[in-house]
C-alpha cells in the first residue's frame, strides 16, 4: 500500500530542500504531533548515505530510532531512501511562485495506523 501526503509551503524552493536535508532544522518539523519531538537528526546527504532520527513522545512514553539509506537523489528536485524495515520512501519538491509543493510518497505499514 502507497500513502501519499502533499503540502504547499510559503518559502521558496531552495530553503524547503534546506529545511528538509540540514539536521538543525529537521529536528524542528520531523513529527506527527505537537505532543512529538524529534530530539536528534543524522544525515549523510549523499547515495548510500545514512538518514538517521530519533523520535520521542514528549511526555517520555515512548520512542525510537529511525534510519534509511538514500538510493537516488536529484539536487533541489527528489530523492528517495529505503528504511530499514525495506519500505521505500519517494520525496519531490516543485518550486511555484515562491512557494514549494512537496509530495511524499511511502509504502505504508500495518503496525501502526
Amino acid at each position: 500500500m502507497k500513502i501519499t501526503i502533499e503540502t504547499t509551503i510559503k518559502a521558496p524552493l531552495a530553503r524547503v530542500w534546506q529545511a528538509y536535508i540540514t539536521p538543525a532544522d529537521i529536528i524542528h518539523w520531523n513529527f506527527a504531533s505537537d505532543d512529538w519531538c524529534c530530539p536528534r537528526a543524522e544525515n549523510d546527504f549523499r547515495v548510500d548515505g545514512k538518514y538517521r532520527a530519533r523520535m520521542e513522545a514528549k511526555d517520555g512514553s515512548f520512542g525510537f530510532d529511525f534510519e534509511a539509506t538514500y538510493r537516488e537523489i536529484v539536487d533541489l528536485e527528489r530523492f528517495t531512501y529505503v528504511l530499514d524495515d525495506g519500505r521505500e520512501v519517494d520525496a519531490r519538491f516543485e518550486g511555484r511562485e515562491g512557494n514549494t509543493k512537496v509530495t511524499v510518497t511511502f509504502d505504508g505499514e500495518e503496525m501502526n495506523s
